[in-house]
C-alpha cells in the first residue's frame, strides 16, 4: 500500500485500478474488506479508480464494504446494500439547550417511542393511490396525499435531495409502468410500512446540541447557531425498498421468508414489459452469482437496466416519505408534550445508498454510493439558493455518547467522485460484548438518554465498536472532501 499523504492511501498491485483510501492509517478496515475492495477494482466495467471513505467496513451477507463510492458504465447491484436511499436528516427547531430540563427531554421522548416505531410490522397507513404518489412524485406525492393529516416541515422539497425525487420531471413513470418492475405484492405491503424507524440496530433518532460553530457565515446561511437543538435521523425506504432490490439483485445469504415472498413477486409481476423469460433470467443470474467472486453487472440500455433503474429510484422515493413523515410525527410530539409552538427548519435530508449517472473525469459514468452520501461543493450546488453559497450538506454520524457533525461539500473533491462518508464507520479491533443493561448504564453514565433500543444488535451501535468519529472527521477536511461547519452532541437517542 503506498502512502500518498498522511490521510491518503492507495493500491496498485494485482488489481486492474488503483484502490484509493481517503483515511488515515489508524481507519483502515480489515482484510475481508480489503478482499472485496480488490474484487472490485478487478470488474471489468469499473471506471478509473475504486474510492474509499473513511467508515468502509463489511457487512454480513454483502460482498462490497459500507463507505464506496464507485463510477462504472454499467450497474452493479452487488454494490449497493438492499435499502436504496437509507439515509439521514437534519432538521433544527428553535429551542436552545436551555429551553429544556432532562425532565422535559424524558417526557418528549417516551411519547416518541410511541410516535415512531421501530420494530414492528405496522406504520402509518396509507392508500394504494398514496404508495404510487409517492412512487411517482417523491415527498411531494406524499405531501399532496397527506397533507391535511400530518404538518409537515414547510421546506420539505427546497432541503430534500433533489426536491425529495429520484424522478426529473420529464421522466416521472406512469402508475403501470411502476407495477411493470415492482410486482403490486410489495406495493401493497408499502402501504402499512410508512413511518417506521427501521428494525435495523444502526437506524436512530438523535437531540443533538449544537456543541461548537466551525463556520459562522455556512452555519448562518443554514440557520444554526450554538446551544440550538437539532434533531438527527438515520432511516431508509423500509420494505418497499429492500423487496425491489431483493428482486433484482444477487444475494450471498437470504432468509426464507424473504426468498419466499421474492418468489412470489416474480410469479406475480405484470409481464407487459419484462417477459416471464426475463423473469426466469434474474432468477438463474441470481442463483449463478450469489457465491461466485465475480460482481453482477447489468447494462444500463437493456431492458433489465431500465427496469431495474426505474424500480430502485421509484421504491427509493420512500426513503424521503419515510423521513418527512416521521419528522412531521416527531414535530406534533414534540410541540404537545411541551404545549407551544415551534419554528422547525429542515436543513437537509439526503441518501447514502443509491446509483445515479452523473459526469466525471470527462465521462457519463454510473456512480454507486455504498454507505456514503453525494457532496457537491458549491459550484455543482449552483441552482440552490443556499447551498451554492455552502456547498452541499453531509452528515457525519457519532455512535450514542459521541458527536455528530454537520459539514459540506467543496469544490475540490473529485477523487472521490464528490461523495462523503456517512460516520466513523465500525472498528476492525473488536471490542468485548456487552448487554443492554451495561449499554443502559454505560451511556446513561456520559449525560445520554437511551430509549427504546429493542434491537437484538444495539449493543453493537455503542462508540466502543466505532471508529474515532473526530479523527475521520479531520481527515475528511485534510482530504478537501467537507468541511465542518457544526459539531453537535447527543442528549437524547431513540435506538431501533
Amino acid at each position: 500500500m503506498q502512502q500518498i499523504s498522511p490521510t491518503r492511501f492507495q493500491i496498485e498491485e494485482k488489481v486492474k485500478l488503483p484502490i484509493i483510501f481517503n483515511l488515515s492509517e489508524s481507519l483502515m478496515p480489515a482484510e475481508d474488506a480489503l478482499e472485496q475492495l480488490r474484487g472490485l477494482a478487478n470488474t471489468d466495467s469499473v471506471f478509473h479508480h475504486v474510492a474509499v471513505l473513511s467508515d468502509v467496513h463489511t457487512k454480513k451477507g454483502r460482498k462490497c464494504p459500507t463507505g464506496v463510492a464507485v463510477a462504472a458504465n454499467k450497474i452493479l447491484p452487488q454494490i449497493m446494500d438492499t435499502a436504496p436511499n437509507c439515509g439521514m436528516r437534519m432538521f433544527s427547531t428553535s429551542l436552545s439547550a436551555s429551553d429544556l430540563s432532562k425532565e422535559d427531554i424524558d417526557r418528549v421522548f417516551k411519547e416518541l417511542v410511541k410516535e415512531v416505531p421501530t420494530e414492528t410490522f405496522f406504520g402509518a397507513p396509507i392508500d394504494f393511490q398514496t404508495v404510487y404518489d409517492i412512487c411517482r412524485l417523491g415527498s411531494k406525492g406524499l405531501v399532496q396525499r397527506m397533507g391535511k393529516k400530518y404538518d409537515f416541515l414547510s421546506n420539505e422539497a427546497e432541503n430534500t435531495f433533489e426536491g425529495g425525487n429520484e424522478f426529473r420531471e420529464d421522466e416521472i413513470p406512469s402508475e403501470r409502468e411502476i407495477e411493470s418492475v415492482i410486482p403490486k405484492v410489495f406495493l401493497k405491503m408499502a402501504q402499512y410500512r410508512l413511518g417506521v424507524l427501521g428494525m435495523a440496530g444502526n437506524h436512530f433518532l438523535d437531540l443533538m446540541k449544537v456543541d461548537e460553530i466551525r463556520d459562522e457565515k455556512k452555519a448562518a446561511a443554514m440557520g444554526l447557531k450554538k446551544d440550538q437543538l437539532v434533531f438527527f435521523m438515520h432511516t431508509g425506504s423500509g420494505i418497499l425498498g429492500q423487496y425491489a432490490s431483493y428482486f433484482y439483485t444477487p444475494k450471498t445469504e437470504e432468509h426464507f421468508l424473504t426468498k419466499v415472498l421474492v418468489n412470489l413477486g416474480r410469479m406475480t409481476i405484470r409481464k407487459d414489459f419484462l417477459t416471464s423469460q426475463d423473469i426466469k433470467q434474474i432468477q438463474r443470474d441470481s442463483l449463478e452469482f450469489r457465491k461466485k467472486p465475480e460482481f453482477y453487472q447489468i447494462d444500463p440500455e437493456s431492458k433489465l437496466g431500465k427496469a431495474y433503474y426505474l424500480a430502485h429510484r421509484a421504491a427509493g422515493n420512500f426513503g424521503y416519505a419515510n423521513r418527512a413523515i416521521l419528522s412531521a410525527k416527531i414535530k406534533r410530539t414534540v410541540e404537545k408534550e411541551l404545549a407551544e409552538k415551534i419554528d422547525w427548519n429542515l436543513i437537509y435530508d439526503m441518501g447514502h445508498i443509491g446509483v445515479r449517472r452523473e459526469n466525471h473525469f470527462g465521462e457519463e459514468v454510473w456512480v454507486h454510493r455504498n454507505g456514503v452520501s453525494r457532496a457537491n461543493g458549491p459550484i455543482k450546488m449552483r441552482n440552490h439558493p443556499i447551498f451554492s453559497q455552502t456547498g452541499e450538506p453531509c452528515f457525519f454520524a457519532g455512535s450514542m455518547t459521541t458527536p455528530s457533525y454537520l459539514a459540506v461539500g467543496t469544490n475540490e473533491n473529485d477523487i472521490t467522485f464528490f461523495s462523503a462518508s456517512h460516520g466513523a464507520g465500525k472498528t476492525k479491533n473488536v471490542p468485548g460484548e456487552i448487554n443492554k443493561k451495561q449499554l443502559m448504564e454505560k451511556v446513561s453514565s456520559q449525560g445520554v438518554g437511551l430509549y427504546n433500543a429493542k434491537s437484538s444488535g444495539v449493543v453493537k451501535q455503542y462508540s466502543d465498536f466505532y471508529k474515532d468519529i473526530n479523527e475521520a472527521m479531520a481527515g475528511i477536511e485534510a482530504n478537501k472532501i467537507a468541511t465542518a461547519v457544526a459539531k453537535l452532541s447527543p442528549l437524547a437517542v431513540l435506538m431501533a
